[in-house]
């Protein structure tokens, strides 16, 4: 059995979507991989933003690092995925059915967004015996892998409405902004990245297609042919969900990155290595993790709230097991 994992840390500097603790997310994860769980170094990749000495957190770099990962995993191994940065969701187009209403997607450093059926594709080639965990502290976060089961969370269900959060806000000396970028800035900072003007909300999917050519998601490219042809999302049906998704927050709020007394971090992942700590080393469930999560943050106010979507058996399953 082999401990595998990708580390994604995306603060946008000198953009107007500038966060700053995801970076720092990944560090502490990465030292609790090591030092709790057992992984190696030489099995964890981490992609960051603020040294351009390393993996950039783009696109295609992603994409790649996520079909490594699968693609060298084997029976039995342990596979992991962490993502700190903003998270964006767009309306699902003609023929597409999302069971949140959007396509709940992750923002890379280039704006070459990855949508929730990308990542569900990733999960179905996972082999049989292994299961993939995802951390992903980021606004919109719930149901990320698209069409897995909600164990805590009310992110498919449609008539439930959650408020989101304002854009910033603070209190005694916390700071804190969410981890969620309008469409409009998602635009900005696409115009930003690529030097083109003619970039409309009407016709985001195009113009990533355009600004990516072939590094531009399968999905959004696929949903292109789709308007063209007016055909049909093909289901499929699955004997085992591999995936386990612990998000930030339901698909309507918004997850909190905070600063405060020099430090800086996502309120999600910050509650995760406390409860993990509390646990001195015992393991705990992914269930009773999300539970305590959830507690910790309405404790501390924050108003996100954390969801788990897996099979049944992988809720009760020990967290990275």
């Amino acid at each position: 059995m082999v401990k595998r994992a990708v580390l994604i840390g995306i603060n946008y500097p000198g953009t107007e979507g500038e966060l700053f603790g995801c970076v720092n997310d990944v560090k502490r994860m990465h030292k609790c991989l090591v030092d709790r769980f057992g992984f190696s170094e030489e099995n964890i990749t981490e992609l960051i933003d603020t040294d351009k000495s390393k993996i950039q957190p783009t696109g295609k770099n992603i994409r790649q690092a996520l079909s490594e990962l699968v693609g060298a995993a084997n029976s039995g191994d342990v596979l992991f995925v962490h993502y700190s940065g903003h998270g964006v969701r767009l309306p699902p187009e003609t023929g597409e059915d999302d069971n949140t209403g959007f396509d709940e997607c992750i923002v890379p450093c280039d704006m070459n967004n990855i949508t929730d059926d990308e990542i569900r594709e990733i999960v179905d080639k996972v082999p049989e015996d292994c299961s993939i965990t995802i951390v992903s502290d980021s606004c919109h976060s719930g149901g990320l892998i698209d069409a897995t089961k909600e164990q805590i969370g009310e992110s498919t269900k449609k008539a439930v409405k959650t408020k989101e959060t304002g854009q910033e806000h603070g209190r005694n000396g916390v700071h804190v902004v969410n981890r969620s970028l309008s469409l409009q800035s998602m635009i900005n900072m696409l115009k930003q990245e690529t030097g083109k003007d003619d970039i409309e909300a009407r016709n985001i999917r195009r113009s990533l297609v355009n600004a990516f050519g072939e590094d531009a998601s399968p999905k959004v490219k696929e949903t292109m042919n789709l308007q063209e042809t007016e055909g049909l999302k093909k289901q499929v049906v699955r004997k085992k969900d591999k995936g386990i998704l612990l998000s930030g927050c339901q698909t309507d709020q918004t997850s909190g990155d905070v600063r405060t007394k020099g430090q800086a971090y996502g309120a999600f992942s910050d509650a995760i290595q406390i409860i993990l700590d509390e646990t001195k080393g015992k393991k705990i469930t992914n269930k009773e993790l999300v539970l305590g999560v959830r507690e910790l943050l309405e404790y501390e106010c924050y108003p996100q709230q954390p969801g788990l979507y897996c099979s049944d058996s992988n809720a009760d399953a020990p967290f990275i097991c």
